[in-house]
């Protein structure tokens, strides 16, 4: 790619490459984005302790009585403080999926990848990476969340058609 991003610089005197899909030239940026960011995970712990184990963790408001995924540190739904930890089932329904093939910079180390939203059996929604080949699955059928090592060596989960 980047060969024929120099190329195509000399000739035209811009980055620019054509879509994959529709042959259109696309502006390349030439230069390297680094972002780092620091969020404090103290409040959902469990969460990634759940993950560590194998375990989908999340919160439950006392009051209403409201999964939330991902876990949240106080109740959207009736603006409570109260939540317990609670392990939910990790199987649920495919809704709908997206191939991202334009990636953002920080995934550009990835080839396109599936993105998809589960309904999960205990009743929340789930959005999360697609394990496979996208052509062979459709809404309506059933999942399972896994946990998985990404290609940077952290843990997240994904959905795994059954």
């Amino acid at each position: 790619m980047f060969e024929q991003l120099k190329k195509n610089l000399e000739e035209f005197g811009f980055p620019v490459l054509p879509d994959e899909k529709t042959g259109e030239l696309q502006w390349i940026d030439v230069r390297e984005l680094k972002i780092r960011y620091i969020i404090s995970i103290n409040n959902i712990k469990p969460f990634f302790d759940g993950l560590r184990n194998g375990k989908l963790i999340t919160t439950k408001c006392k009051k209403c009585g409201e999964l939330y995924f991902p876990p949240q540190k106080d109740c959207p739904k009736c603006k409570m403080s109260e939540m317990e930890w609670v392990e939910i089932k990790r199987e649920g329904t495919l809704e709908t999926l997206t191939v991202i093939f334009v990636r953002p910079p920080s995934f550009g180390v990835y080839d396109p990848y599936t993105v998809a939203i589960a309904k999960l059996d205990d009743g929340p929604r789930i959005l999360a990476w697609l394990r496979g080949d996208p052509r062979q699955v459709r809404p309506g059928q059933r999942v399972r969340v896994e946990v998985s090592r990404r290609k940077e060596g952290y843990l997240m989960y994904e959905l795994v058609p059954i």
